[in-house]
């Protein structure tokens, strides 16, 4: 076999292969044999059919269609191994000449992974916001626990903001009740908003007993955005009377006797949790540093596939959320352009990331486990809400586990790059990173460099001085 590459962009090559009629014939053989299994012949049994006698019954060209189908597969990946080729996409295959006893040839055109000088990722300096818990965070939290504990009580007066209300609703156009557009007996907190548009104005200052029309659109079901008239009817309005803030709340609401004990400890979760925030926002400053340091070539065809599944993602949320796409924008106080360009270039930061991660990855020689699949495989289900066995037998039987073990070699490749830069935060402190637990908590490296100078000591002492140095420990 022969085979050329010509470069059609930086992201894209068209392959040119030559088969010699002889590398063919492993191929026509197995045709001969499964054709021979799928007819019947007078005078010969099943699968017993000679050659000659399927080019007469069958033709010689359904032989030969049957031997390309199967060798154009195994041809192109030997010519991309040959010219080193890594495709990111579905090959478009011509077969460009081809006759009975004569060569095969055939084009094929693929995207490819880009070639680029990797940056120097060691020692890259980022900067983070600083972890800062205020007042404010810790009595959010307080009364959150406060509404967990709280008691609903029945108040003859108009609800207001805060107050939980029975409510009956019912959707009509032109005075017709919409399909599925009737609720009765829901519990609702006046002034949640995330239902219906004009809901929660309606609300305040009605009874039990009241009714009231207004205009809103419907935020699910096949008419969402349709614009409907809304009735509600209150039939019940309460309060909710929360616990005091004192050692008794403390007992019941924590393992802690005392309100004090109870605010530390909030206050201490709450920085733990902004830790892990820091972090994450820390890896993603280190990576924006690295790709502003090199120009990465983008597949047209990669980024638009990623677009599309991004879109379609953001639009499955908004549904479940009740939202449509016009509020979310009204929302976040964006266009449509904004948003579309905003969303174009996280992709293409992405997609670039993935070709970075790789690469180094590669440069690393970083490998994985099978302690590591399994525990990205835990982590995924326990993100998409699943079985982790049913999650698992998925990903096998789809043939998604070379995609997982891609990601787990990227997470690890972005570890080592975070692992020698200097990330430092808004008040010029350094972000401690190495040893920050999944917690949130930070552990002592005092510690563990004593227990590994306590453990190379014992091992000189069993050793004695003919003991070899310990090798430096190796990268998975």
């Amino acid at each position: 076999m022969k085979s050329a590459v010509e470069t059609l962009s930086p992201t894209r090559a068209k392959l040119t292969v030559e088969v010699p009629f002889e590398e063919l014939k492993p191929s026509l053989d197995k045709a001969y044999k499964k054709i021979a299994q799928q007819i019947n012949v007078p005078g010969f049994r099943r699968g017993k059919v000679p050659p000659a006698v399927i080019d007469r019954q069958v033709g010689r060209g359904a032989v030969l269609d049957e031997a390309i189908n199967e060798v154009l597969p195994q041809k192109y990946i030997e010519a991309l191994q040959e010219n080193s080729l890594e495709p990111l996409a579905q090959p478009e295959i011509e077969v460009t000449k081809f006759e009975d006893n004569a060569s095969l040839e055939f084009t094929a055109e693929v995207d490819v992974k880009p070639e680029f000088e990797v940056p120097s990722y060691h020692g890259i300096e980022a900067e983070v916001d600083d972890v800062a818990v205020s007042d404010a965070d810790v009595e959010e939290q307080v009364q959150a626990l406060r509404e967990r504990f709280g008691t609903l009580v029945d108040v003859e007066r108009a609800a207001a903001d805060g107050d939980f209300v029975t409510v009956d609703l019912a959707a009509a156009v032109d005075g017709e009740t919409v399909e599925g557009g009737e609720v009765s007996g829901m519990s609702y907190k006046v002034g949640r908003g995330g239902m219906l548009d004009g809901l929660d104005e309606a609300l305040v200052g009605m009874s039990a007993g009241d009714s009231k029309s207004f205009p809103s659109q419907l935020v699910g079901g096949d008419l969402v955005g349709q614009d409907v008239e809304v009735t509600v009817t209150v039939t019940s309005v309460q309060e909710q009377e929360l616990p005091d803030v004192d050692d008794e709340f403390a007992q019941l609401a924590s393992e802690y006797d005392t309100a004090e004990e109870l605010t530390a400890d909030v206050r201490e979760r709450l920085g733990r949790g902004k830790r892990l925030e820091q972090a994450a926002a820390a890896r993603d400053a280190v990576l924006e540093a690295l790709l502003e340091k090199t120009e990465i070539p983008l597949p047209e065809s990669l980024v638009t596939e990623e677009l599309n599944a991004r879109r379609q993602n953001v639009e499955q949320q908004l549904v479940q959320a009740g939202l449509t796409m016009e509020k979310y924008l009204e929302d976040e106080g964006q266009t449509t352009d904004e948003f579309e360009a905003d969303l174009e270039r996280r992709v293409r930061d992405a997609v670039a990331a993935q070709f970075i991660l790789d690469a180094v990855a590669k440069k690393e020689e970083l490998g994985v486990e099978q302690e590591d699949l399994s525990q990205h495989l835990v982590r995924r289900a326990q993100q998409s809400g699943q079985d982790p066995q049913e999650f698992a037998n998925h990903m096998f039987e789809h043939n998604h586990i070379p995609e997982l073990v891609q990601e787990i070699l990227r997470g690890k490749a972005l570890a080592a790059i975070v692992e020698t830069a200097t990330v430092k935060d808004a008040s010029g402190n350094v972000v401690e990173l190495r040893n920050l637990r999944p917690d949130g908590t930070v552990a002592e490296p005092e510690a563990e460099a004593v227990a590994d100078a306590d453990s190379e000591a014992e091992a000189e002492a069993e050793g004695g001085d003919d003991a070899e140095p310990a090798e430096e420990p190796s990268q998975a």
